[in-house]
């Protein structure tokens, strides 16, 4: 493949003086065949494990009529949040380590970046949800389920769904608009705004604080407001018995940890100027494939029912498999 086509993408259309980019290029991670060959074993022991992990919290909830309470209801769809989200970015980036052309159709790339933040910012949402969960559940234990009723679940579970495509849309509405005519050299693995911005051609200064004040500045507010209610929650607990404060705080702990993992590399990415640095690729592996895996880890070591349905299905599978 020549320069020209590498740059401006082998099926570009003319359109007056500009020459219309059909496809955007990842550099990924490494040129080396036996380097990519050991980085696809290695994302895809994380992604496999990312997907069994999720689905076991699926099962799981499910099937375990203990576990129909309103904090394991959301945990389950975080873990379809999860799921879903890991799979925008690593079943690409998987087969690209297969390939020595690493492309996405511009169609491609703006159906990535739609499902990337309407996944990414009902999380986003979603921990609030959590935390509110967990507020409720310290704050008024004996209204705990009449407040937290199905209804209820539901309607936050929506809410934030509705919340990441809002989200979502508005960031797509502002990207289909620009004009790329080359290059369209993606130094990443998938399609990310601040990358993507860059490349088009006219002066995204304006959309770019637009997208910082939308997307980063919101990120780093929940985040606050996060922190401060869990915060809250933790000073309540001192009011509580040992053994319920110890559950409590243990939970807490659990869910800050998650916040933070999905947080802090939000915020480094989205709530700066769209420059690169060095870290970027680090970070955005970080929270778009580990996280995700790490997500039902932390939740099912730490939590003693999970733990406890985890053996209880594990009898049945011995049970059945014996009959």
């Amino acid at each position: 493949m020549d320069l020209g086509s590498q740059v401006y993408g082998e099926d570009s259309v003319d359109s007056g003086n500009h020459t219309w980019v059909s496809e955007f290029v990842f550099l990924g991670f490494s040129q080396t065949q036996e380097l990519q060959l050991f980085l696809f074993l290695v994302f895809l022991f994380v992604y496999t494990t990312t997907v069994m992990g999720n689905l076991l919290i699926m099962v799981m909830v499910t099937a375990d009529s203990r576990l129909h309470t309103p904090m394991y209801f959301l945990l389950r769809n975080l873990a379809v949040l999860d799921l879903c989200f890991s799979s925008v970015t690593a079943p690409k980036m998987l087969a690209d380590f297969l390939t020595e052309k690493k492309t996405i159709t511009y169609q491609g790339c703006m159906a990535q970046i739609f499902f990337f933040h309407l996944l990414g910012g009902g999380t986003v949402f979603f921990l609030s949800v959590m935390a509110y969960d967990r507020y409720i559940a310290i704050s008024r234990p004996l209204h705990y389920i009449t407040i937290m009723n199905t209804r209820m679940c539901v309607g936050l579970v929506v809410a934030t769904w509705i919340g990441g495509f809002v989200h979502s849309i508005v960031q797509l509405v502002l990207m289909l608009p620009l004009p790329f005519c080359g290059p369209n050299i993606l130094d990443n693995f998938y399609c990310d705004i601040p990358q993507v911005l860059r490349l088009a051609c006219t002066d995204t200064s304006f959309l770019e604080f637009l997208m910082i004040s939308n997307s980063g500045m919101l990120v780093f507010i929940w985040f606050l407001l996060v922190l401060i209610s869990y915060t809250v929650i933790l000073v309540m607990l001192r009011s509580h018995s040992g053994q319920a404060r110890r559950k409590a705080a243990s939970t807490c702990t659990t869910h800050i940890i998650v916040v933070s993992m999905i947080f802090i590399p939000s915020i480094y990415i989205y709530a700066r100027p769209f420059t690169s640095f060095p870290m970027d690729k680090a970070v955005s592996i970080s929270y778009t494939v580990l996280t995700p895996m790490l997500n039902p880890i932390i939740y099912a070591l730490r939590n003693q029912e999970m733990q406890a349905t985890m053996k209880r299905l594990g009898k049945r599978l011995v049970i059945s498999s014996r009959k």
